[in-house]
């Protein structure tokens, strides 16, 4: 399991899947509207001085590299999702969608930030991205990387990707653009105080109280069915609670050994999805809802519904796993 506070940096990209996304979340809350505050604060001051206000806080497409992609993408991502775009002067589809994609960022006012990677110039970020092929697009929000699409897509359906996008940003971890404008200080929202039951579920959480969390998630949500975090803690920790003290070989093996062995496979899934191999977990299980009929279905359906919570449902990795599990059912 990753450290509770694990996050993406220039160096470790391609991490596995952060099962720390609830306490994530919250503290990239909790950064971003400290973000939007002192930016407010600053564009007052130099509103007042009768000074410009700094270019980089309306930036709205910049052109990054390996040297400033720490500071351009990761930091920033905790004030506003940032989409990256990435190009190579050869490409043909890169001419046709990067215009594309500057004339949204204008359209979007600040709610996203694109950036621009050669990958030419910039080979180590791609290869630390595993791009295969461009132009391809992806975001880092709160520190975390989302994959949106690859090749050319229209503006009507990138439209459709960065509503989704901005929509995740905001629920799942506080994060919305918008360049501050002066007199923004006065309106900017206040910290928003934990609620001391989710609190103390991540607590329990934290400290590897497993049935503890998963008690304290469930009395959040007795009093608040809707509540997306504790949905989200509660998914998490009976993960956890399920993978304790499984051998991961033995359960491999046991899983290689007979694909129709549906409790195998739902074991092999949940090590996949700790692991960071989140297609795989998702493949194996819309497989076995496949191959299975009656209770052994049910039990892959309803495990493969619980692992898209730990994910979040708005994932794109979900959402392509939820398609091919309509197929196989229906």
């Amino acid at each position: 399991m990753q450290p509770r506070n694990s996050r993406l940096n220039s160096s470790a990209l391609r991490g596995a899947v952060d099962l720390a996304a609830v306490k994530a979340a919250g503290e990239a809350a909790q950064k971003a509207e400290q973000a939007r505050a002192e930016r407010a604060r600053q564009a007052a001051a130099a509103d007042s001085a009768g000074a410009a206000p700094a270019q980089s806080a309306h930036q709205l497409v910049i052109d990054v590299t390996e040297d400033t992609f720490e500071t351009e993408v990761v930091q920033r991502s905790t004030e506003v999702p940032v989409v990256i775009d990435f190009w190579a002067e050869w490409c043909g589809p890169c001419k046709q969608l990067s215009p594309i994609l500057e004339d949204l960022a204008e359209e979007y006012a600040g709610r996203f930030v694109l950036a621009k990677i050669d990958v030419d110039a910039n080979q180590l970020l791609s290869q630390q991205f595993g791009i295969q092929g461009i132009p391809a697009v992806m975001a880092v929000v709160a520190g975390q990387l989302v994959p949106l699409f690859q090749g050319a897509e229209s503006a009507a359906n990138i439209r459709k990707i960065l509503d989704q996008l901005i929509l995740v940003a905001e629920q799942r971890f506080g994060v919305a653009g918008g360049a501050a404008v002066p007199g923004e200080a006065e309106a900017a929202a206040p910290q928003r105080p934990e609620d001391p039951a989710l609190s103390a579920a991540h607590d329990a959480l934290d400290s590897g109280d497993l049935g503890g969390a998963i008690r304290a998630y469930q009395n959040v949500l007795i009093e608040q069915p809707g509540n997306t975090e504790a949905k989200l803690g509660l998914a998490q920790a009976e993960l956890l609670k399920r993978i304790e003290g499984l051998d991961l070989q033995a359960v491999r093996a046991a899983a290689a050994a007979d694909p129709k062995d549906v409790e195998a496979q739902l074991k092999a899934a949940d090590l996949d999805l700790v692991g960071g191999h989140v297609e795989d977990a998702f493949g194996r299980l819309v497989t076995t809802v496949g191959r299975t009929a009656g209770e052994d279905r049910d039990a892959a359906r309803l495990r493969l519904l619980e692992l898209f919570e730990v994910i979040g449902v708005e994932d794109p990795r979900v959402v392509a796993a939820r398609t091919a599990l309509a197929r196989v059912l229906f």
